[in-house]
């Protein structure tokens, strides 16, 4: 018996099985079985997830995770192979049963790709629409509080910029500048198909704390591309929901046909500040107090050397460092696993992360929790079900440092420098007003943790190959709690032996939609594609929420409202409904001339009885120019496309959901009796803000398409403003809500993308957009004052554009007298409310980004500048402490050294004095520094214009070779820094913030706000 399995018969044994085997095969099959492997052209990486077929058919595969693909058809070789690639360009390869290695080229040209636009997908070429598109890769590597944070100078008609370097902190995000005053300037975010809330979450007791970031829900690593939809034709199909632009993000899918696919990422980041808060010293402090009083005395005349100066020794005071203690290297974690593949049938992609990033000013800190599941099934060839579902948990230790007079940063500033910062028994020492510093950041209990969830599922059934229909059910399901606790340490539990807050607020958006949709090619030479869909909306949105107070505790240690002394509560609840019908329809002849069109009705419960329903078409044209002969003759163009728009768009978001009903309110009590009194008036003919927007647009490639350019001109013209318009007072009311006003906004984009040098090694790409946007008030009933310390600085004036600011124009200071000199605007001899004027606003003349790629085999290099142009900044910091003696109990900047102080000295601070005469115009000896004129003055008011180096990155990915050794199919490693140069002409800290953003309408303002801090960090992404 053993002597059967001898090594030649099994040789033999083996040659039969073999032919037995392959007796059995199809020999058509053999015939067209094609096996290969697809590769970046560039690292020679594996594209996991290319896709394969033949052309003229439909079936197709996918490359497994090392890129290998087996096509089996039962077609007979050669045949011309199509493989394309998300961000690569297609290519055509002629095939004839050799294995087969496939090299695509990234595509530096837009026309090519693939764009999500109102509920479809197409060609960029045959969109008539103003859109930019921006891969998910842009956004990840960088641990972020919010994706929308880092599109950041990445795209034209984007205005993006973080309020303060808090994380999780909130951000302007303007698309083609603000819309509106009362309603909301947001633009609509649309995740994986669900309409995402933007309102802040966050109400813990903070007083003035600026606004979160509720997008920061989102994991940026779980994104596969962010489309942002621009002008009307584009943004019309969302038509109420649409008028300040949409952002539609796809998250990231399984592919068929592939291999469990498992990615793991690790970033650890050190933050600090650039620049620290500086105070002139204790002797200084006294010197300039001094200097006020003597001036003051002289200003009332009073013979100086007969009044007692309150320092007569300032070289003996001593200076107490506040700021050190205010300030830490903050540090930054974030881990993120994720899997992804797919069979025949279904495809998946599931994600988690965790993010905990620290604020550089104490005690400030962000953490989120994140998961994902995206799963589809194909049950059969004509039905396809699938899920979306983001689930977060997000936690905020807040300081109410920004825009707050008691916060943590004016603690350490306001206090003058030679107080100390202990009492003599080792206590916290506090002054007036002002807490210490250290006491805050010790005692401060205030926390928000979030929940949320966003999600839906979805049917989609294919009638016909041409015609489907989806179905979804989506929801945004987020729930806020917050806790606040004031301790007696602090000056907000001190009075009330301890005070506390706790409230919980929920928002539910729920979505349920249909969409037909039909798209066909056909006529000779299929010269004819029509693509049209037709469907409906109904959106429910519930915000409900609770809240409680209390005061007086036993102890610090007992925190919570129900063992308070005092307590009193209240509750809310409201909800509004949207009801929508829509249809689109874009044809395209001869692939060179596209005409399109939609149409969207909106019923909402916000509106007037009379006016609930509005209208919004959009109409658009583009031709393919370079597809013309007489084009393709000249050899100059490689693309070529000329487009133009124009359509109408509505906004209700940032009202109330019952905003047209006459209200009224309990808590009118008489003689111990409840009543109730009227609150709001009705307005039944209230309806939506419209934009009407005009669009022209060139889009073109050459030099073998390794240079692209997008230009666009935009005219925006928003009317029927949601504005709270003033009434006589004699109905009982100040204002209510009318459609009244109007605004527009218009300008110019240009973006550039070039491939500098691409070899087989070696490459080298720019990107390159700048954006213009002029803003302007046209109607307005009447003059809105706002502003911030209850100063009104900021103004809403017709023909000025919003977010300007009105103060008295300092034109110098007389050398002489050392007095300031301000602008008569009205000619009369002196200087009055009369002349106070708009000296500037906080919005950016132009924004743009410069983006650098450079690869050499496996080492990547990238450098990222941001700048912006022609904004102003009001420097509160220098409001208050370049005060020149009129706040007793505050203390000075270094700046206020630079102050006149004799004849001769040319210098824009004029002399200290605390005397508040009326002053004249032509900088006499009335016209000094003190009074509500200088406190007004637009010396404060200064350039935020800056260019900024945001981000410069290095990497390596090591070959696969190496990579596959230690048990990875992909390995990089990376370094990379953040706000690491800015120049600017702004004396604070940083240009690049805006202190009261909980209200759109004063931006620029700069008091006590974090700065946004220079990063360093090391990242590791591996692929198994």
């Amino acid at each position: 018996m053993k002597s059967l399995f001898t090594k030649g018969f099994c040789v033999t044994l083996l040659a039969l099985w073999a032919q037995l085997g392959a007796a059995q095969v199809n020999p058509a099959t053999i015939k067209s079985r094609l096996q290969g492997t697809i590769l970046d052209a560039r690292t020679k990486q594996p594209l996991a997830g290319a896709v394969l077929k033949i052309k003229g058919t439909t079936h197709a595969v996918s490359a497994d995770q090392d890129g290998k693909f087996t096509f089996n058809t039962g077609q007979a070789f050669p045949y011309t192979l199509q493989v394309s690639y998300i961000g690569y360009i297609q290519q055509e390869t002629v095939v004839n049963g050799t294995p087969v290695t496939i090299f695509l080229e990234e595509s530096q040209v837009q026309l090519s790709d693939i764009v999500v636009t109102g509920y479809s997908t197409q060609q960029r070429k045959y969109i008539a629409s103003s859109i930019s598109s921006v891969s998910g890769k842009i956004v990840q590597d960088q641990p972020s509080g919010g994706f929308n944070q880092l599109l950041q100078g990445k795209t034209t008609g984007v205005q993006v910029s973080s309020n303060s370097g808090v994380p999780g902190g909130g951000i302007t995000f303007r698309v083609r500048g603000n819309n509106s005053i009362n309603a909301s300037v947001d633009p609509l975010y649309i995740i994986d198909g669900v309409f995402v809330s933007n309102a802040d979450p966050i109400t813990a007791g903070l007083g003035n704390q600026q606004a979160s970031n509720p997008i920061a829900d989102l994991n940026p690593s779980d994104i596969e591309n962010i489309q942002i939809l621009k002008d009307a034709n584009a943004t019309a199909i969302y038509g109420s929901l649409g008028a300040n632009g949409v952002v539609i993000v796809t998250t990231k899918r399984g592919k068929r046909n592939t291999n469990a696919r498992i990615n793991f990422n690790t970033i650890q980041g050190w933050s600090a500040a650039v620049d620290k808060y500086d105070v002139a010293n204790g002797p200084d402090v006294a010197r300039l107090t001094n200097e006020s009083r003597i001036n003051t005395a002289i200003d009332n005349g009073i013979d100086p050397s007969t009044i007692t100066l309150p320092f007569p020794n300032p070289e003996s005071l001593p200076t107490y460092d506040r700021i050190s203690g205010l300030f830490l290297t903050a540090k930054t974690s974030n881990y993120e696993l994720s899997t992804q593949g797919g069979t025949d049938k279904s495809t998946y992609y599931i994600s988690l992360g965790y993010l905990n990033q620290e604020s550089i000013v104490k005690p400030s800190d962000y953490t989120r929790y994140a998961g994902r599941l995206n799963y589809d099934n194909f049950l059969n060839d004509k039905l396809k079900v699938g899920t979306s579902l983001n689930f977060t948990r997000s936690e905020r230790n807040l300081s109410g440092s920004d825009n707050s007079p008691t916060g943590v940063i004016n603690s350490a500033l306001f206090p003058r420098s030679y107080l100390p910062i202990f009492n003599e028994d080792g206590t916290f020492a506090r002054y007036g007003s002002f807490d210490n510093h250290l006491a805050l950041i010790e005692n401060l209990d205030n926390k928000a943790v979030g929940w949320r969830t966003i999600g839906n599922i979805y049917g989609e059934y294919s009638f016909l190959p041409e015609l489907k229909l989806r179905s979804s059910w989506s929801i945004d399901n987020s729930s806020e709690y917050d806790n606040s606790y004031s301790n007696t340490l602090i000056s907000a539990g001190i009075a009330n032996r301890g005070s506390a807050s706790s409230s919980e607020n929920k928002n539910l958006v729920l979505t349920n939609e249909q969409v037909l949709t039909y798209i066909k090619t056909f006529g000779e030479n299929k010269q004819h594609n029509l693509n049209a869909l037709v469907g409906n909306t109904i959106n429910t949105v519930l915000n409900e929420g609770t809240s409680a107070t209390g005061t007086g505790f036993a102890a610090n240690s007992l925190r919570s409202v129900a063992v308070a002394a005092t307590r009193s509560g209240s509750s809310f609840r409201s909800s509004s409904k949207l009801l929508s019908f829509f249809s689109k329809v874009s044809y395209t002849y001869k692939n060179k001339y596209i005409i399109d069109g939609s149409i969207r009705a909106d019923g909402s419960s916000k509106f007037g009885a009379n006016k609930r329903w509005g209208y919004f078409p959009s109409g658009g044209v583009a031709w393919l120019v370079g597809e013309e002969a007489f084009i393709k003759n000249l050899n100059v163009f490689d693309e070529l496309k000329l487009r133009a728009s124009i359509g109408l768009s509505g906004n209700q978001n940032g009202i109330g959901a019952y905003a047209a009903q006459g209200l009224w309110s309990s808590g009118a009590n008489y003689l111990e009796q409840p009543g109730i009194a009227p609150t709001q008036l009705a307005n039944p003919d209230l309806t939506w803000e419209t934009t009407r927007q005009f669009n022209l647009g060139a889009e073109f490639g050459i030099l073998k398409n390794k240079l692209s350019i997008v230009a666009d001109y935009y005219n925006k013209y928003t009317y029927d403003l949601l504005l709270n318009v003033p009434v006589p007072y004699r109905s009982g009311f100040a204002s209510y809500l009318q459609n009244y006003g109007a605004v527009r906004n218009k300008g110019y984009e240009l973006g550039i993308n070039s491939t500098n040098i691409q070899t087989e090694n070696f490459s080298w790409t720019t990107n390159f957009n700048v954006s213009f946007n002029k803003n302007k008030i046209e109607k307005l009933a009447s003059d809105i004052s706002l502003g911030a310390s209850g100063r009104n600085i900021s103004i809403l004036k017709q023909g000025y554009a919003v977010n300007s600011f009105q103060l008295y124009k300092q034109l110098s200071v007389d050398p002489q007298t050392g007095n300031a000199v301000y602008d008569d605007v009205n000619n009369d001899g002196i200087i009055t409310s009369a002349d106070r004027q708009i000296v500037g606003n906080a919005l950016p003349d132009y924004t743009g980004g410069l983006t650098n790629n450079i690869t050499y085999k496996g080492l990547d290099f990238s450098f990222f500048f941001y700048f912006q142009k022609g904004n102003k900044i009001m420097n509160m910091n220098d409001f208050f402490m370049v005060h020149g003696g009129t706040q007793a109990n505050i203390g000075f900047l270094p700046r206020q050294l630079e102050r006149w102080q004799q004849p001769g000295d040319v210098t824009d601070i004029p002399r200290l004095t605390t005397y508040s005469g009326n002053p004249t115009a032509n900088g006499g000896a009335a016209n000094n520094y003190g009074g509500n004129v200088a406190s007004l003055s637009s010396r404060y008011l200064e350039d935020g214009s800056f260019l900024r180096l945001k981000t410069l990155t290095l990497g390596y990915t090591f070959p696969t070779v190496v990579s596959r050794k230690i048990g990875m199919n992909k390995l990089r490693i990376y370094a990379q820094g953040t706000n690491l140069l800015t120049f600017t002409k702004y004396g604070g800290l940083d240009p690049e913030v805006s202190s009261q953003s909980n209200n759109q309408n004063t931006a620029g303002y700069d008091w006590a706000t974090v700065p946004q801090p220079r990063t360093f960090q090391v990242g590791a992404s591996v692929t198994f």
